[in-house]
């Protein structure tokens, strides 16, 4: 079984925001495939199952809140016994500009709170990551930019990047980390 963790922060208040990227591309594999969530308050987070290519896959999105996501992670990894080379973590970079996809196999957090989170609750950087651009952030604090919505011209670009990023997430099962960043990095 493959895990796939998009992060985001639960709320209407929150749902076009630009730290929700991961969840956005969540709600759009789950669209396409026809599945609901349902929430698992022991689980912390809401949660999807399907099939995608042959593959079982869990579909989550944490409810504790972005800084707290490893708690979720954590929970569903040890509930339904996953290996760390089975998930794949979807989340917004501000270093990069909207839209554009980067995968990565490992690595430190780059001062994301949810990634912190998740590498202190797994006890390891080595889980594969779908970074979702978000950027560029203008001069305003990290914590403001995030959390503020997209503008109406962006979420036109938005929803191509979208449907761009579940195709990436397609390539990657399909094949590997390696040559999931060579098509889409």
């Amino acid at each position: 079984m493959k895990l796939i963790a998009g992060l985001g922060n639960i709320g209407e208040k929150y749902l076009f925001t630009r730290h929700n990227a991961g969840f956005m591309v969540l709600d759009k594999i789950a669209l396409d495939q026809g599945v609901e969530y349902k929430e698992e308050k022991k689980l912390k987070c809401m949660i999807s199952k399907l099939k995608l290519n042959g593959i079982d896959i869990l579909l989550i999105k944490p409810t504790t809140f972005m800084n707290l996501s490893g708690e979720a992670l954590e929970a569903v990894i040890n509930y339904y016994k996953i290996d760390i080379k089975d998930i794949l973590v979807i989340y917004d970079d501000l270093s990069i500009d909207l839209g554009k996809l980067r995968f990565r196999a490992n690595g430190s957090d780059g001062g994301h709170n949810g990634i912190k989170s998740i590498i202190k609750h797994l006890g390891t950087k080595d889980f594969a990551r779908l970074k979702f651009g978000i950027g560029p952030q203008p001069p305003i604090p990290a914590e403001a930019f995030v959390l503020q919505n997209f503008s109406k011209e962006q979420l036109i670009d938005l929803k191509n990047s979208i449907k761009r990023a579940v195709e990436a997430v397609e390539f990657y099962f399909e094949n590997d980390i390696y040559k999931a960043q060579n098509q889409y990095n």
